[in-house]
């Protein structure tokens, strides 16, 4: 089935039905949450988010004398690839929170590493009697990148029955890499070069609304295994970058399609060009090749309204100017 571009706060096309709910049995009280990659992008977004929400947020970072955290904010040293520090941390928790990703790894197997510490952290969380886990990952693709994710989703719901894997499409946002690539190949290039993935449809979503969707997984009464989230619009990267332009005031870029452009050169051209480093270009770029669309929408009160695209670019660039 085809998906129609989406209007302005449309709510999703739907693609496919599926999926069921399930009760975890959260506590009727505000819960108790422990959050990984609170230092992080997406991390810090949320941590705000829920501390506005009178959440008690339990942080866990490597090094709490580094850590720069609202006040509001309990800091816990931990790792989540030492399973000796994570009992302490997870005493009372409610939700843990699972933001934690490897681009690169020491070895470079990031995708080894990201398993390690995925089992790590999920037999602590069944140890500790922690009814919900809430890990965020990205929608389906054919990069190494995107499949490590799912599979770090796997493992965690293997080993906690509460799991909820929140996959996101391409996430709008001052401090979001896949964004930044955006914003400097249309800002740096009056004419650009647009391999076969500039063609390729997704919906990319706000941080605010992925923030908030997934603040409201705390306490949902019975979310799905998986929860998908996009925006509201479906667009290519083309019309993504054009549209970029438009919000920006700036002259839209040429652009000539370049077929043959392989990921591994488009990464390198990518790193030429914008402050994104090569290493981390390559798996953003192959993760462009496969449609990232939501085809299963969630359940209402999750992500209801999500903002467009353009009102989406307006506050990501009001945020990278503070």
């Amino acid at each position: 089935m085809s998906v129609p571009v989406a209007t302005r706060r449309r709510a999703y096309p739907v693609i496919g039905l599926g999926g069921s709910a399930r009760s975890h049995r959260m506590p009727a009280r505000a819960p108790t949450i422990l959050l990984t990659g609170a230092t992080g992008y997406i991390g810090g977004q949320l941590l705000g988010v829920l501390l506005e929400r009178g959440h008690r947020v339990r942080c866990l970072v490597r090094d709490p004398a580094r850590a720069r955290l609202p006040a509001g904010a309990e800091v816990v040293r931990g790792d989540v690839r030492r399973p000796e520090t994570l009992g302490p941390a997870l005493e009372g928790v409610d939700v843990a929170y699972y933001l934690v990703h490897s681009m690169a790894a020491a070895d470079g197997d990031f995708a080894a590493a990201d398993r390690r510490a995925a089992r790590s952290f999920g037999d602590a969380v069944r140890a500790a009697g922690t009814p919900r886990l809430v890990y965020l990952g990205g929608l389906e693709g054919e990069s190494e990148h995107l499949r490590s994710r799912g599979e770090v989703g796997r493992v965690l719901a293997e080993r906690v029955p509460g799991t909820v894997h929140a996959r996101a499409a391409m996430v709008v946002g001052g401090g979001s890499s896949s964004f930044r690539m955006l914003r400097h190949l249309v800002e740096r290039l009056p004419v650009m070069i647009v391999p076969r993935w500039g063609d390729t449809r997704t919906q990319p979503i706000a941080v605010a609304d992925v923030t908030r969707a997934l603040a409201a997984l705390a306490t949902h009464a019975a979310p799905p295994a998986e929860v998908q989230l996009g925006g509201a619009d479906v667009l290519s990267y083309r019309e993504m970058m054009l549209r970029y332009a438009d919000v920006a005031g700036r002259r839209r870029p040429a652009m000539l399609p370049v077929p043959v452009l392989t990921p591994r050169l488009s990464s390198y051209w990518v790193a030429f060009v914008t402050p994104v480093d090569a290493a981390l270009a390559r798996p953003l770029v192959q993760g462009l090749s496969a449609e990232m669309l939501v085809r299963r929408p969630p359940p209402p009160g999750i992500n209801d309204a999500p903002l467009g695209f353009e009102e989406a670019v307006a506050r990501a660039l009001a945020e990278s100017e503070t």
